[in-house]
């Protein structure tokens, strides 16, 4: 990829305000973010780059390098499944659940049929209704899934339209009130899984060993998996590189987050979504999450950046760009966990928080650079630090006599 079409794609946010106006209401401009790359990514013996939007200072340089520490032990290891989303179809004042559920399951092909004829675009690119599922939820309250690959697309708007379009059947099998037509973003049947082995010597860090760095990402994935506290917390780093990743493509992040967050607290208890162990002397780690991402339709149409964001990435499918997400979320919460068990979280991230204090207090240039070191060097990183560094900077400069022309 010519590196000046990537500039150019994303140099101004890849939005223009015209544009902009078209996608949203009462639009009053666009709003940009750091568009940025990770490196080091290996998945299934296969390298990417992944693209990544994020404002907060030190996500890309630490998924990056624990990506690197995650590939001196073979890259990470993922698969998936189909790409099913759910369709719920909701009624209330079923007179006979039980029964109102039998009919459905035994009208299962009929539905389906119906469903599919409502999206044929979806079934010629070899998608459709997979099944249904009829659930009863108590007093007369029915709700039938439909199961629907959407193949490479996030599938809202597929899902939505199988739903609206099987609901009079539905309503007429179960002599019910109809309530909600409309998917779920607790899309549990498609998930991602991925795992990895990190060598302990690629753990150390300064004074500390790798052994003890190991031990100490252990003990802080048991204390997430014992509190919800620590938990949220724990996903939260995750969902840092994740949701870096689907900005930066022009999905969903707020789908993805609540899917997310709602598969975390699936057993009744938030627990945390990747798990770290200790196996024949190295770390091992595990993740599993449901991810709806998309590379054809929603954003990327009409935004460059997001266009931009997926040829970078250059996954063969939505499935492999899911892949590609988990994997750098991973590497996050690894990241995040080495830093609280060696030096602790602020010194890595504070240090390059310096960089956004120095710019915030009016630096420029080089001058960036050298505020944000002083401020870091002098732990005395605040907007009245920056300024105060800033200025003695300043007088330092011009207190320096230009040399005589000749």
């Amino acid at each position: 990829m010519d590196v000046s079409e990537l500039v150019a794609a994303v140099g101004d946010g890849g939005l223009a305000c015209e544009k902009a106006d078209k996608i949203i209401e009462n639009v009053v401009g666009t709003f940009s973010l750091p568009f940025a790359l990770a490196l080091n990514v290996q998945i299934n013996g296969q390298d990417f780059i992944a693209p990544m939007v994020v404002e907060e200072p030190s996500v890309v340089a630490a998924a990056s390098n624990a990506a690197r520490m995650v590939r001196d032990g073979g890259g990470f290891t993922a698969d998936a499944d189909e790409p099913i989303m759910i369709a719920q179809v909701q009624l209330d004042e079923v007179p006979d659940s039980v029964r109102a559920c039998t009919r459905l399951r035994q009208h299962a092909g009929e539905l389906v049929s119906l469903g599919n004829d409502a999206v044929p675009g979806l079934v010629q690119r070899g998608g459709g209704v997979r099944g249904i599922e009829a659930r009863d939820l108590g007093e007369g309250m029915v709700v039938l899934h439909l199961f629907v690959d959407c193949r490479d697309a996030m599938g809202a708007n597929l899902v939505n339209t199988v739903a609206e379009a099987v609901s009079d059947r539905v309503q007429a099998l179960t002599s019910g009130r109809m309530g909600l037509r409309i998917l779920s973003n607790l899309c549990d049947r498609r998930k991602v899984r991925v795992t990895c082995r990190v060598p302990v010597h690629a753990l150390a860090a300064d004074d500390f060993a790798g052994e003890e760095v190991r031990d100490g990402v252990v003990r802080a994935s048991r204390f997430a998996e014992r509190d919800p506290y620590r938990a949220t917390t724990h996903n939260k780093g995750l969902m840092n590189g994740l949701d870096a990743v689907v900005i930066a493509t022009g999905n969903d992040w707020r789908a993805v987050e609540a899917g997310a967050h709602a598969f975390a607290a699936r057993s009744g208890k938030y627990s945390p979504l990747c798990i770290w162990r200790e196996d024949e002397g190295d770390l091992i780690g595990s993740l599993e999450i449901p991810l709806s991402l998309g590379t054809v339709g929603g954003p990327a149409r009409v935004h460059q950046a997001a266009r931009m964001g997926l040829r970078v990435v250059d996954a063969s499918s939505a499935t492999e760009l899911a892949m590609v997400a988990a994997a750098v979320g991973m590497a996050s919460n690894l990241a995040a966990l080495r830093a609280l068990a060696t030096e602790g979280i602020q010194r890595g991230h504070m240090a390059l928080h310096a960089r956004s204090v120095a710019i915030a207090a009016g630096a420029a240039g080089a001058d960036v650079e050298r505020v944000a070191h002083r401020i870091h060097a002098q732990g005395t990183i605040s907007l009245d630090g920056a300024r105060r560094a800033l200025d003695e900077l300043l007088r330092m400069q011009n207190s320096i006599a230009p040399l005589p022309l000749e």
